[in-house]
């Protein structure tokens, strides 16, 4: 699920493809017979906006329309005007519960065939629900466009025909394992239900989190779900948005057929906005599975798309927006907390200032200080005021925030869809943005005043188990009791039936597939070692680098695990001219990203700029490289934050479990077998000095690569590099000789997580380096139809045929150095034994009796297909020059790989799964050890209980 902010706000839009400039206007032309155009917006210097025709047919469906020819793509986007808000008192997780349902196939697509349908034409799909919207969504090729539109037409107007108790019983399964994988056994999880809870009155539809009170789901029946869809799913509550490279009146031709004759649903009116405030605080605390307490302050302020919303943004900014905030000086900085921020999310019916802070050890885990701190910021706030850089950074922001999302036409049409069903006005980008850019200094204030300064909010203490004295206040509210629901009556609402005059049990045709064209680059070599690979990309005016340096953690010896992250880490922190937060300030007023780290096999320094920036991000850029300040206060508070993020890794099963495939898999006294990030123990050992040495050693040119994509031109970049032509230092080895474990398979190792609700169970070998066309390429391609796909073997036994976990899959794994291969997955506790089982079966029978011919012609398509979506962003097209660099692969690898896919046998593809499936492999588990280990006894082997590196 998605949270409603990331759409809503226009920091996060996701437009166009390419900075357009439109206006709107009416015009007439042919339409189909119950078609009316009602807008078309097309482009003109001067607004920033996105070019789309609006639609409407007879029954109410709004249909949106937007033309981007720069890749052979479409996406397709079909948006519900209902969410958890429309659930009744009761009755909560429907909305989301019905987003699972609708992937079950319909009338005439059988069970599980809507994922392999998308997949096999080389698309990706997925679905989310929030609060206030449901939204389906698929990109592909554009040759699949009409097979697309059948699709979601068909379980628009003919779904429930196929909703059998079997499907509901699976779906109200899976949707606990997401809530216990996602929610439950997650460390803070229960933060925004409990949040939630308090703020809201029982009755508010805020009152009760989106994925549903299990309770509630329990209670649950059929009836009740076709009565859920029958109510809000008609096509009225709905807007149809497409985009990309289309033919816009074939386009409106098929959305016309395959919808126009659905009827109308209920008529469906606005959830009134009524404000909610608090007269005083609210303190409720509670004890989770965590090891730093927790506290979270929540102001409610006012709705999504209010007058006042903006300013609020902005002031959430200067209080607890980053390096430059208020809460960053005097909680983090400080050394009061290793965490600390604000936000300002919004809903369609509420808004809410939030606060929150995890202390820091050192300096003592009361949750009552922090609260005092935080209440003494906003005293300094008052005093403080607004300045010209807060609104200018707001301001900068925003515009480059729009500018980013002009990448994908995934992203546009999610903006032009989102507007469209929230306001009933897509063109609103540019409104949007002029909200934001009218915020004066006396806005900020007012806001302050009247939303937030002597108000009342939601306290909410998290604590670990057994340290209930840490929180900032006894509780003085007690959650709503949620397990005896008001009776309701039944929606009576007539179950949604339509009728077909054409045979939609026949699947349409797609044409020929798309022409790919690989990005066309270029490259240089500077004298001190530096590869530059890069293309031109002009679609939108912004320019991305990603400066590589080979060896990362690598580079670390095993005492001191983790000194390439730290060091990098502390890159981020200030230079000898500028401190963090002065950094930070510059940045933002540029609307630049500059950030150094360390993962794998790399330290890497990523740059994101606007063009008309980019000479001052680069002289930034340069500065952080060349001129670390390595300050010993920066060093004491980077190396505390990153052992207590690992001090948290102890209580997040995920988080066990890679720590745990690592050790077992390479070994403990190997570098390989440790997280990149290190252990407590080894990050404690590194010294200030540790620091300065690695980077004088192995901050160098001489293994180095760039890889940059934007709107500008070879000469002209080569020109701005002159500093990094400059750059010397000497080279390095990197270790090679690693001796690593045998396999067990005779032993499980188990790492005991108390209480956890789900167990993490993963089956792993070493496996092959990467190749691009040799024996790992194969592999992957055995491996596709077993567990890479939704629609997978082992995913579709354990999700959807015995409701053990919320998805499962196994995948080979690569890199220049490692190779391995895994299974697993994370499922319910009390079947951790069965799921094994089932994974170790679906294994050994794919190794004895191989791939079926359906499966391999789904794997041809699937991935071939994919293709034509791999180049439309700049982030897509840096990761493919990254890997021509990295792997030193020939320009059109793609081609040799589409002849290895076109041409491999079921023969071929059969042997590789006998050879690859009959390796050894070994059991790991995390989970509570009441639970689950007299399980475990039960397969015959020995279990180990695993000391995990410290």
């Amino acid at each position: 699920m998605n949270k409603f902010k990331s759409t809503f706000k226009v920091t996060a839009i996701a437009a166009s493809t390419a900075l357009l400039f439109a206006c709107s206007s009416q015009e007439t032309t042919q339409l189909p017979t119950g078609v009316s155009l009602i807008e078309t917006v097309t482009a003109q210097q001067g607004t920033l906006n996105i070019p789309f025709k609006k639609y409407q047919l007879a029954n109410g469906l709004t249909v949106i329309l937007h033309q981007d020819n720069s890749d052979p793509l479409v996406h397709v986007d079909v948006t519900y005007h209902v969410g958890s808000a429309r659930e009744q008192l009761g009755k909560s997780g429907f909305a989301h519960f019905f987003e699972h349902m609708m992937f079950q196939g319909s009338q005439n697509v059988a069970d599980e065939q809507h994922f392999k349908v998308v997949t096999q034409s080389g698309g990706d799909l997925n679905g989310t629900t929030n609060s206030d919207r449901t939204n389906y969504f698929e990109t592909v090729p554009k040759n699949q466009l009409e097979k697309m539109l059948w699709l979601e037409s068909d379980r628009m107007g003919f779904l429930l025909e196929a909703i059998t108790p079997e499907k509901f019983e699976i779906q109200r399964a899976t949707v606990k394992n997401e809530r216990g994988q996602n929610v439950d056994n997650r460390p803070y999880g229960r933060l925004n239900e409990t949040v939630n809870q308090m703020i809201f009155p029982r009755e508010h539809p805020y009152s009760w989190p989106v994925i549903g009170y299990m309770s509630d789901l329990d209670r649950g029946t059929v009836t009740d779900l076709k009565e859920f869809f029958s109510r809000w799913y008609g096509p009225n509550n709905a807007v149809l948005t497409i985009g990309g490279d289309i033919d816009e009146a074939q386009t409106l031709a098929w959305v016309n057929k395959y919808f126009g004759a659905f009827n109308a649903g209920p008529t469906v009116e606005n959830i009134a906005k009524t404000s909610v405030t608090l007269t005083d605080n609210r303190y409720y605390s509670f004890t989770d599975n965590v090891s730093l307490p927790l506290l979270y302050i929540s102001f409610p302020t006012v709705y999504g798309m209010h007058a006042d919303e903006p300013a609020l943004d902005v002031l959430a900014n200067i209080l607890g927006g980053g390096p430059t905030s208020l809460l960053y000086k005097n909680l983090v900085k400080s050394g009061v907390a290793v965490q600390a921020g604000a936000s300002h999310p919004c809903r369609e019916l509420a808004c809410g200032m939030n606060f929150f802070a995890l202390p820091n050890p050192q300096q003592g885990l009361s949750l009552t200080k922090i609260e005092q701190v935080i209440n003494d910021t906003l005293v300094e706030f008052e005093e403080r005021g607004v300045n010209a850089d807060d609104l200018l950074k707001t301001k900068v922001g925003i515009e480059t925030g729009t500018i980013y999302g002009l990448q994908s036409v995934s992203g546009k049409v999610s903006n032009l869809a989102h507007y469209q069903t929230m306001l009933g006005n897509a063109n609103y980008t540019e409104q949007q943005v002029a909200r934001y850019n009218k915020v004066t200094k006396a806005d900020v204030m007012r806001v302050f005043k009247q939303y937030i300064q002597g108000k009342g909010a939601a306290v909410l203490s998290i604590v670990p188990h057994g340290q209930e004295a840490l929180i900032a206040k006894a509780n003085n509210f007690t959650l709503p009791d949620i397990s005896k629901p008001p009776t309701l009556a039944q929606l009576d609402t007539p179950l949604m039936k339509n009728t077909s005059d054409f045979d939609r049990s026949v699947m349409p045709s797609s044409g020929a597939n798309p022409q790919i064209t690989v990005p066309s680059l270029w490259r240089e070599k500077f004298d001190n070692g530096i590869e530059v690979i890069a293309t031109k990309n002009s679609e939108t005016p912004t320019v991305s680098l990603l400066l590589s340096l080979d060896g990362g953690v690598l580079l670390d010896s095993v005492e001191k695990a983790g000194l390439a992250s730290l060091t990098a880490g502390l890159m981020n922190e200030g230079t000898t001219v500028h401190s963090k937060e002065e950094l930070s300030n510059e940045l933002a007023k540029l609307g630049s990203d500059i950030s150094i780290g360390a993962a794998g096999r790399n330290t890497y320094i990523k740059v994101n700029s606007l063009v008309k920036n980019l000479d001052a991000t680069l002289a930034l850029m340069n500065e952080m490289m060349f001129k670390p300040a390595f300050a010993q206060e920066d060093f004491d508070r980077v190396k505390n934050q990153l052992i207590q993020g690992l001090e948290q890794g102890n209580k997040d099963a995920r988080t066990l479990a890679s720590r745990a495939l690592k050790q077992v898999t390479y070994g403990e006294n190997n570098r390989f077998g440790l997280a990149d990030s290190g252990t407590i123990a080894t990050v404690s050992a590194i010294s200030l000095d540790d620091i300065k040495g690695f980077y004088q050693a192995y901050f160098s040119p001489a293994k180095a690569s760039l890889v940059v994509v934007g709107d500008i031109d070879k000469a002209e970049l080569l020109a701005k590099l002159s500093p990094l032509k400059a750059w010397q230092g000497k080279d390095y080895s990197i270790h090679g000789d690693y001796q690593f474990p045998q396999v067990t398979p005779n032993k499980l190792y188990f790492v005991d997580l108390p209480n956890a609700s789900q167990s993490v169970i993963k089956l792993s070998r070493r496996a092959m380096t990467y190749d691009a066309t040799g024996e790992h390429f194969k592999a992957t391609l055995m491996n596709y139809p077993l567990g890479s796909a939704f629609n997978s073997r082992i995913n579709l036994n354990l999700r959807e045929d015995k409701g053990y976990t919320y998805g499962a899959s196994s995948y080979f794994s690569a890199g220049k150095t490692l190779g391995r291969f895994s299974a697993g997955a994370s499922v319910k506790k009390e079947h951790t034994y069965d799921a094994m089982l089932e994974i170790e079966a679906e294994l050994k029978n794919y190794q004895q009796h191989g791939l079926t011919d359906d499966e391999v012609t789904f794997m041809r398509q699937a991935i071939s297909q994919n293709e034509a979506l791999s180049f439309e962003t700049p982030s897509q097209k840096s990761g493919f020059l990254r890997q021509l660099l990295q792997f030193n692969l020939p320009v059109n690898y793609g081609e040799q790989q589409g002849e290895i896919i076109k041409n491999i046998t079921l023969k071929q593809l059969n042997a590789i799964a006998a050879k690859e499936l009959a390796k050894p492999m070994q059991w790991i588990v995390v989970g509570d050890g009441q639970v689950v280990k007299p399980q475990l006894e039960k397969l015959g082997i020995e279990v180990v209980d695993l000391e995990l590196a410290k």
